[in-house]
C-alpha cells in the first residue's frame, strides 16, 4: 500500500483537532537558493526556523478496509523535547471550489515512550524517514522546505541517504472547519512562487 503524501510539519507545537489546508510541490536541489531568496522576500520579517526531525509511520491493520495510520515524530535538534503524535484524516478533494487539499488534523505532544506505547497497542512501524529543512511564515500560512532522507538502518538517523534530487515544498494553514477562504489566500501566495515552484492540490489517490 502506498502511503499518502508525506506532510513534513516540524515539531514546533501541537494543535488539536483542526483542519489542515495543504498545497504541495517540489524544487530541484540546484534551484533551492533561488526559492529561499524569494521566500525571504515574501514571508514575515523573521529568520526561518531550521529543523531536523525523525518520523516513524505506524499502521494498525484491521479485518477489513485500509490500515489506520499514525505518525510519530521527534526533533533531532532538541532531543529532550516531547515527541509528537499526528493523525491525518482522509483528504476532502472533491470540492472544485477549494484551491487546497483539506483534511482533519489531530496533533498532540507525547512522552519519549511513544514508540513502545504504539507497539503495545498493536501498531507496527511501516517506514521511517528524516526530514531536514526550514520553516517560513506568512501570517497564518506556513511554508516548509525540506529534504527527505531514507533511514538505511532501522532507528539509526545518522545513516541516511536522500530520497530524491529535490526538496519538498509545502504551504499549509491550520484552521477550524469551514474556514475555506484561507485556500484563496494560499492560492494567491502560491502564484507568487511561480515559476520557481508549482504548488498544487495533490490527490493522494493519484499516487496509489
Amino acid at each position: 500500500m502506498e502511503a499518502p503524501p508525506v506532510t513534513v510539519m516540524p515539531v514546533t507545537g501541537g494543535t488539536i483537532n483542526m483542519m489542515e489546508y495543504l498545497l504541495q510541490g517540489s524544487v530541484l536541489d540546484q534551484s533551492l537558493e533561488s526559492l529561499l531568496h524569494r521566500l525571504r522576500g515574501l514571508c514575515d520579517n523573521m529568520e526561518p526556523e531550521s529543523f531536523a526531525d525523525h518520523e516513524l509511520v505506524y499502521l494498525l491493520k484491521g479485518q477489513q478496509g485500509n490500515p489506520f495510520m499514525l505518525r510519530a515524530r521527534r526533533s533531532l535538534l532538541h532531543p529532550t523535547a516531547p515527541w509528537h503524535l499526528r493523525y491525518l484524516g482522509q483528504p476532502e478533494v472533491g470540492d472544485k471550489s477549494r484551491h487546497a487539499l483539506v483534511r482533519n488534523c489531530v496533533d498532540v505532544a507525547a512522552s519519549h515512550s511513544l514508540p513502545e506505547f504504539l507497539n503495545e497497542m498493536g501498531f507496527r512501524m511501516d517506514h521511517e524517514f528524516v526530514a531536514k529543512g526550514q520553516v517560513f511564515r506568512k501570517g497564518a500560512m506556513k511554508v516548509v522546505v525540506s529534504k527527505l532522507l531514507r533511514v538505511l538502518a532501522t532507528g539509526n538517523t545518522e545513516n541516511t541517504e536522500p530520497l530524491s534530487l529535490s526538496y519538498l515544498v509545502e504551504l499549509s494553514v491550520l484552521a477550524p472547519a469551514g474556514q475555506d477562504t484561507v485556500s484563496e489566500d494560499m492560492r494567491s501566495f502560491a502564484e507568487q512562487l511561480k515559476p520557481l515552484v508549482h504548488l498544487e492540490k495533490i490527490d493522494p489517490k493519484r499516487l496509489m
